[in-house]
């Protein structure tokens, strides 16, 4: 794997706090939040086409290829080199093909109109610019291809909003996480005005989607 450039403070925050929790990343997720993504990671995937080319944006240690499409060409990506090789030991567990890159998904070095789908579960949140990741996502999509997420957002509810913005700073400085983005408007400032979205978890959980025209 080549390694990744970054050119903002941010950014190489987010890389080097994602290598450091890389080890316990999976532990963290059979817990808390985890429990609660379990079956929605499991839909969303559902909702991939079964072949062609598919991108998933933020692969992190592999949580998701268990529910990977067989027939499906995958590409994987991550700005962290341990989440990676953690997901390339994964994958090799499952007997699963998928083309794994070290990438920053503020800046995909793709092709415009290079894949069939692209997903991306609880990584938006995390990306310091998410409307420019969202772009780029929009921009790798063919014409007729899906944009799937999977992502926790700010709560509508104007107490737990104000909580989640209060406590926003000690969970990004302890997992990398915001809790209190709001994608929906992410998405439509990224150029993407029609989507679906379901809301779980007392609305605080989103599942988007969206077909490029």
């Amino acid at each position: 794997m080549i390694a990744v450039t970054h050119t903002d403070q941010a950014t190489r925050t987010v890389h080097d706090r994602y290598n450091r929790v890389a080890r316990f990343y999976d532990f963290e997720q059979a817990i808390g939040m985890g429990l609660i993504f379990r079956s929605l990671r499991r839909e969303l995937w559902r909702r991939a086409p079964e072949t062609g080319r598919i991108l998933e944006i933020g692969v992190g240690t592999g949580i998701n290829m268990q529910h990977y499409p067989p027939r499906a060409e995958m590409t994987a990506v991550d700005i962290s080199e341990k989440m990676l090789a953690r997901a390339s030991k994964r994958a090799a567990k499952l007997g699963r093909a998928a083309d794994l890159r070290l990438m920053d998904a503020q800046h995909l070095e793709f092709d415009d109109a290079s894949f069939d789908a692209v997903a991306a579960t609880c990584v938006f949140c995390s990306v310091p610019d998410p409307v420019a990741g969202l772009r780029q996502a929009w921009r790798v999509l063919r014409p007729g291809g899906r944009l799937l997420l999977l992502e926790h957002v700010r709560s509508d509810n104007p107490v737990t909003g104000k909580v989640m913005d209060w406590l926003n700073p000690l969970i990004v400085r302890m997992e990398g996480a915001n809790i209190n983005r709001r994608t929906e408007e992410n998405v439509r400032a990224a150029g993407i005005d029609q989507f679906e979205t379901s809301r779980h978890w007392f609305g605080i959980v989103r599942m988007i989607e969206a077909r490029k025209p």
